[in-house]
């Protein structure tokens, strides 16, 4: 695949884990590393110029493979969520540095807890957790200081991956109420599941409930992850799906009141005998940059790809990495 992009050579991280890592996400500030594992722990190290520090502190409690962390936003303090195979979703603070407490444990699924997301901090404390037992949960810290908690079905075989929309609506930027006035903040997220599609739910103030807004559908095996793209309030949105079957599909939204449009990723350009719009296996993972312009793609094969909509509207490999 070609590639446009000069990129340094990775800088491997010593983690002390005892078996394979699933997941390893940096803080909003880019100052804490957290990984997991299937040797049912979560590791924080502190990173100093670009590099990881030797010692790090281990937070144990899942009984099964830990599949992914998420970090809050820092208003909230240093809080971590991590989901894992036994169907827990455990939230952990830092209380003080480098000594972590376990604040919640959410025990309502009844198999595994495939992918946990916080919503943009505008909207408060709220964590959307995917099981394999097909429902979505909702976890929202309320002012008495409990957590309220939302289940509802969401993928009848089983969800993979939970994404937030941002908490602007498409557009905002250009269309507030009052000059002066902050965008109408929604709450709205995406999720993948094993019924080969992604589904759009949204918050309905009047019943208080989850609602399916849009069903996304042109994969042909399980949705593996989802991403929703940071939007700072322009009229575009984008969602970006991976999936078993060796695709990743980039969905745009014109507007409001538009139907959601699909394109294909075509990694077989300049690949002599490859299937054009497939990847060469199955893709894990999609993530946005933080200004949602460049996608990053993690394949089977242990390959990640940067990927940048051109001018065209087409969409271009600008960078190549190899595991």
């Amino acid at each position: 695949m070609p590639s446009s992009t000069n990129v340094g050579d990775p800088i491997p991280v010593e983690t002390a884990h005892e078996d394979m890592i699933h997941d390893a996400q940096l803080d909003y500030y880019g100052k804490r590393l957290a990984t997991c594992s299937s040797d049912r722990t979560v590791k924080v190290f502190d990173v100093v110029d670009g590099e990881t520090q030797r010692t790090g502190a281990t937070l144990k409690g899942h009984t099964g493979p830990v599949w992914q962390v998420a970090w809050a936003h820092p208003k909230y303090g240093s809080i971590l969520a991590s989901c894992s195979y036994d169907g827990k979703v455990l939230i952990w603070k830092e209380q003080q540095p480098g000594a972590w407490a376990r604040i919640k444990e959410h025990t309502l699924h009844k198999a595994s807890v495939n992918s946990v997301s916080w919503a943009p901090h505008e909207l408060g404390a709220i964590l959307a957790c995917a099981s394999s037992d097909g429902t979505i949960s909702v976890l929202t810290f309320e002012n008495d200081g409990q957590w309220g908690a939302d289940v509802f079905e969401g993928h009848a075989i089983g969800c993979n991956a939970v994404s937030w929309a941002p908490a602007v609506h498409p557009g905002a930027l250009f269309a507030q109420a009052q000059p002066g006035a902050p965008p109408a903040s929604v709450k709205r997220f995406a999720s993948a599941g094993c019924d080969n599609v992604v589904r759009i739910w949204a918050f309905r103030e009047d019943t208080r409930t989850w609602a399916e807004e849009d069903v996304l559908a042109g994969h042909t095996d399980w949705v593996r992850d989802v991403a929703w793209a940071p939007n700072i309030g322009l009229p575009r949105s984008y969602i970006a799906t991976a999936s078993q079957d060796k695709t990743v599909l980039i969905w745009t939204k014109d507007n409001a009141n538009a139907p959601w449009a699909k394109t294909a990723l075509d990694p077989s350009a300049g690949v002599p005998g490859a299937a054009p719009g497939k990847f060469p296996d199955v893709v894990w993972r999609v993530s946005w940059s933080l200004a949602g312009n460049i996608l990053a793609v993690s394949c089977g094969d242990g390959r990640v790809t940067l990927w940048k909509e051109n001018l065209k509207g087409g969409w271009e490999c600008v960078s190549d990495l190899t595991s």
